[in-house]
């Protein structure tokens, strides 16, 4: 799955999974660009990439902000040339049951979860257009597959990436541009530390496998996703969740 020669832009990379995938898309040799807000993470990953031996910098960036995406894929392309791969990573929860969810808490988890990538893949297309090569990889969840309650915006913004990856897959398949999306079940992140030790446990009973997943279970599949090794598939969701969800 060697990504040599490969420019990989990864959002929401300063922790978690986009963290995980940075570094294995470097493993792979891609050069990556992670953006994030926390500019000191994104620092510290950038040291252990190429500590490494491996190819990275660091971009400030909040997926909120449209102008901000529109600048930071210009100073990708600028230092790097091009982007190959686009990693969709980015999410917030505002979690809350329906009747009682504040409607700035829909828009936030909207814009942050399902415009960001929108956005980012307008940018980078005329970039995988000019080459006729590209790999899109939209990190959903499990929960936009099977709801969750309380998670009633959550579960609307990865779901509709669902939507969005089939359509953008269509729309440049015969680019040679693959457009996909992975869909984690439970993983072990900041974003689900802070939840019950009664809700985690009762999580693990319903995972098959018996055990949450980690950052490089996700990270393993967006490497396959992003190699020329899955160059037939597109328009697809790649259900890495321990069986928690089947069909």
């Amino acid at each position: 799955m060697s990504l040599s020669g490969r420019v990989a832009l990864i959002t929401g990379a300063s922790q978690g999974i986009g963290r995980g995938c940075a570094l294995r898309l470097a493993k792979e040799g891609a050069a990556i660009a992670v953006a994030a807000r926390n500019q000191e993470k994104l620092n510290e990953l950038v040291s252990e990439i190429t500590a490494a031996g491996g190819t990275a910098a660091a971009f400030q960036l909040d997926v909120a902000d449209e102008e901000q995406i529109k600048a930071t894929i210009k100073s990708v392309i600028a230092q790097f040339g091009k982007i190959d791969i686009l990693v969709n990573n980015a999410g917030i929860t505002r979690d809350q049951l329906v009747m009682r969810m504040m409607r700035a808490d829909w828009d936030a988890v909207l814009q942050t979860n399902l415009t960001s990538a929108y956005l980012c893949i307008q940018q980078v297309i005329p970039s995988m257009l000019k080459q006729r090569w590209g790999r899109i990889i939209n990190v959903t969840s499990v929960f936009g597959q099977m709801g969750q309650a309380g998670q009633a915006n959550y579960a609307a913004s990865k779901a509709g990436l669902i939507g969005l990856t089939m359509a953008i897959a269509r729309e440049v398949g015969s680019r040679n541009i693959t457009c996909n999306a992975i869909a984690p079940g439970f993983i072990e992140t900041a974003m689900t530390d802070v939840l019950s030790d009664g809700f985690k446990q009762n999580a693990v009973k319903q995972i098959p496998l018996g055990r949450v997943g980690t950052t490089e279970d996700i990270a393993g599949a967006v490497a396959f996703l992003a190699s020329d090794d899955s160059s037939y598939i597109t328009g697809h969701v790649l259900s890495v969740n321990g069986g928690m969800l089947m069909g």
